[in-house]
């Protein structure tokens, strides 16, 4: 397990920690486990609240918690070890590995068949797949619309089917743009980790465990939480109303997002957001991406994950929410190119990602700054209490550094 030890002295992240403690009492979150780190030295880790609710279980470091997209920075990692040692460039198309994905067809603005598309006006590279500017979909988020309904007929995310089946899912499935044009959250990821076991010959968990698992200590992350670790499986919660992210008010829900999840094996190796984890191991995972010491990735290739390789005038965006001024996409997380009005100023540069149910890391090279949040909501990715930490935690450090220059 990675050394959580708090190594460096002099910051006070009271308020941090009551403002967690605020969430908390007021029955938005169950609980929450959090760490900082300034450059590799971690300067704070807490935990507050309950990992089990009903059960009475305070929430403890090594609390093991769905990770949903949180998965898609191992996967990703796992992509670019393999772009490192040259079994594909980043530009190539995914044809090349995948002929599932050739000659694909893009829905037609205003479609309401899947036959309503034309072709594409080029293939789907390895960088799309990574920047989620393919023009795949997810099948989760914009319910109402052509592709929503057609990825849920078809069941694209079934867990009883392989990645393989996936692939031949998606076969048959329209993009809702031509590949490179735009961004949409999707199944990207997902492609990304069936590519990882046609070019290293290996399935994707046996991939992960040899080449960053093992290498990084990260001995309770995996698909499937074995019998003796399930006391410390977090219970999961849904939020009492999905519009309202600040209601209180939280519901059990361990059997999402499906029965047995976690709990048995399922043929679906999701890359996309299979995986639980820890925070000591998602902590050995961010400091392999930072610079003072040894790095899962080479330097160069780091750097390259955190670039924009969004085209100009591209930005997030999400159903119901609109463009998100501001925040780009790397390979592999969502790049800060200006601070929103809910972010520190000094974020300019930020790497970042999360995922469903309320895990968060970021990395921002210009602060010297890392991040990492883990609690067990569903719809809390990007919720209000993670941007009340970040800010409170830059605001911390801040101090910290002026006063040392004092």
């Amino acid at each position: 397990m990675e050394n959580t030890t708090v190594t460096a002295s002099g910051y006070d992240f009271g308020a941090v920690h009551a403002a967690m403690r605020r969430y908390v009492d007021a029955n938005i979150l169950a609980g929450v486990s959090s760490a900082v780190l300034v450059g590799r030295d971690l300067v704070d880790l807490n935990c507050v609240g309950w990992a089990d609710k009903e059960q009475d279980v305070a929430m403890r470091g090594d609390h093991l918690f769905r990770a949903f997209s949180n998965t898609k920075l191992i996967t990703s990692c796992a992509a670019l070890l393999l772009f490192e040692e040259g079994r594909f460039r980043l530009d190539d198309p995914i044809e090349q590995f995948i002929p599932q994905l050739a000659n694909r067809r893009v829905l037609r603005s205003g479609a309401t068949a899947l036959d309503d598309a034309e072709p594409a006006c080029g293939p789907i590279t390895i960088r799309h797949l990574l920047s989620h500017s393919s023009g795949l979909s997810y099948g989760l988020l914009d319910p109402g619309t052509t592709i929503f309904k057609a990825y849920n007929e078809c069941n694209v995310l079934n867990p009883a089917t392989s990645l393989a089946d996936m692939m031949d899912t998606l076969a048959d499935l329209p993009l809702v743009f031509h590949p490179g044009t735009g961004w949409e959250y999707s199944v990207a990821t997902d492609v990304m980790s069936r590519l990882v076991e046609i070019v290293s010959g290996q399935r994707f968990d046996a991939f992960i465990q040899s080449r960053i698992f093992d290498p990084l200590g990260m001995v309770d992350t995996g698909f499937v939480v074995p019998e003796e670790k399930r006391h410390r499986l977090a219970a999961y919660y849904t939020g009492a109303d999905l519009a309202d992210p600040m209601k209180p008010g939280l519901t059990r829900a361990d059997a999402a997002p499906y029965p047995q999840a976690y709990l048995r094996p399922f043929p679906r190796l999701s890359g996309g957001g299979g995986l639980v984890t820890t925070l000591p191991d998602m902590l050995a995972l961010l400091r392999s991406l930072l610079p003072g010491g040894p790095t899962l990735l080479e330097r160069e290739t780091i750097a390259l994950m955190m670039t924009n390789q969004l085209p100009d005038g591209v930005c997030i965006r999400f159903p119901g929410f609109g463009e998100i001024e501001g925040k780009a996409f790397g390979l592999g997380g969502s790049l800060t190119l200006a601070p929103s009005s809910l972010e520190p100023k000094g974020a300019t540069g930020e790497f970042q990602w999360g995922g469903i149910a309320g895990t968060h890391w970021w990395i921002s090279p210009q602060a010297n700054l890392a991040g990492l949040l883990m609690t067990q909501r569903q719809m809390a990715f990007w919720h209000p209490f993670s941007f009340e930490f970040k800010q409170l935690v830059y605001q911390a450090v801040s101090r910290t550094r002026e006063a040392s220059l004092a």
